[in-house]
């Protein structure tokens, strides 16, 4: 017997949102003065949230920490970073490639973020080519027990 998905209206217009960003900031955006896109990659990302917290786990082979800058404004979450490209050898001598397929860009990602978070407690790392970051939850935005007491 097939499981039922539940719809969700608001997630599924977000999705279209995201695109629809993706779509210009690609297609509007002009070259930089290096000749690389500000949007040219886009790091592929899964968000999940727990009780406490939401993370965004994001793919990105090849980046140095000091190469990656977060930020929140409100509900909008912006990863920026680059991958750079080595230019020269430890001696100093140049390279001469033969071939050349690894991609060295920069790239940016802006995402809606589904609660209020306190971006003032975020952590993030990266291992193994992967960014995780953890923004706790704000305190308004944690789910709260309410009991229920009975009128005498």
């Amino acid at each position: 017997m097939p499981a039922l998905t539940r719809w969700e209206p608001f997630r599924e217009m977000r999705r279209v949102h995201d695109m629809l960003d993706r779509a210009f900031e690609e297609g509007l955006i002009g070259n930089v003065n290096d000749g690389l896109s500000l949007y040219e990659g886009l790091a592929p990302v899964d968000v999940y949230q727990t009780d406490d917290a939401i993370v965004v786990e994001a793919a990105m082979p090849g980046v140095k920490p000091e190469d990656v800058d977060i930020s929140v404004t409100g509900d909008t979450l912006t990863i920026r970073g680059e991958v750079r490209e080595v230019k020269s050898t430890d001696n100093g001598e140049g390279r001469q490639y033969h071939v050349r397929e690894r991609r060295y860009s920069r790239f940016a990602r802006s995402l809606t973020l589904p609660s209020m978070v306190d971006a003032n407690k975020a952590e993030a790392e990266i291992d193994n080519g992967i960014l995780t970051l953890t923004i706790p939850k704000a305190e308004e935005a944690k789910p709260r027990q309410i009991t229920v007491k009975a009128k005498k």
